[in-house]
């Protein structure tokens, strides 16, 4: 499938266009259905972008935000996205939408895959946008080319929406969605800035979805890509 590739001469100018690219989404998924579906990634590359849409006049009671991957450590470290998304979305006007959040009193993910599947159920899909990051090693949400759970991960007949997993190159057990519950979205974003993840990009195009997970996506879904230096 075609990677669409949206350049921007800076961040600024991305954040701002990305913003209402995916506010127009939003909107018309509520005049349309009366809900919209927001699945976000961690990291310090969408915080502009949190702190943009936050500010949106739009009707956010009728939005439903979730994360595409968690890591599995308390919802006040800072390591969480769950933190990130409600210290820098989840302010000002879009106080408003509700929050799936991925992290259970389970001490091992592995025992919160059903309870964060049935939470899934308040959403109708497919997701209306999802916006995914990617590590330099091409990994996406927390489908890590190092774990054992990769491939079932990447299983599009799992039947599961999310999975727990151990990366073995990074710190602490996730939770994430699954290859099949990624793609289970009508506008998927891939969200970058800086030329060292551009050029991880066009690695991941020459090589397999097991060596760079990103490439599953792009595989199998039209994928905008939004950078900027």
């Amino acid at each position: 499938m075609p990677l669409l590739t949206n350049e921007y001469t800076d961040a600024t100018a991305l954040t701002t266009d990305f913003a209402k690219k995916i506010i127009t989404i939003l909107d018309t998924a509520i005049a349309e259905k009366g809900q919209a579906s927001l699945i976000v990634s961690g990291g310090n590359t969408p915080k502009p972008l949190f702190a943009e849409l936050a500010q949106a006049d739009i009707d956010w009671s009728k939005v439903i935000i979730s994360l595409a991957d968690d890591r599995w450590v308390e919802v006040t470290d800072d390591a969480s996205n769950d933190k990130l998304v409600r210290e820098h979305l989840l302010v000002k006007h879009a106080a408003a939408a509700t929050f799936i959040s991925l992290k259970q009193d389970m001490a091992d993910a592995n025992d919160a895959v059903v309870i964060c599947e049935q939470a899934l159920a308040a959403v109708t899909l497919p997701f209306d946008v999802l916006i995914l990051g990617m590590g330099e090693d091409g990994h996406t949400a927390s489908l890590f080319p190092c774990s054992a759970q990769l491939q079932a991960g990447l299983d599009m007949h799992s039947g599961h929406t999310y999975i727990a997993v151990s990366p073995t190159t990074a710190p602490h057990q996730r939770m994430s969605l699954t290859l099949p519950a990624l793609l289970n979205a009508n506008n998927i974003f891939l969200h970058l800035t800086g030329a060292s993840k551009k050029a991880v990009i066009a690695q991941a195009l020459l090589t397999s979805p097991v060596q760079m997970p990103i490439k599953a996506i792009i595989d199998h879904a039209d994928v905008n890509l939004m950078w900027a230096p």
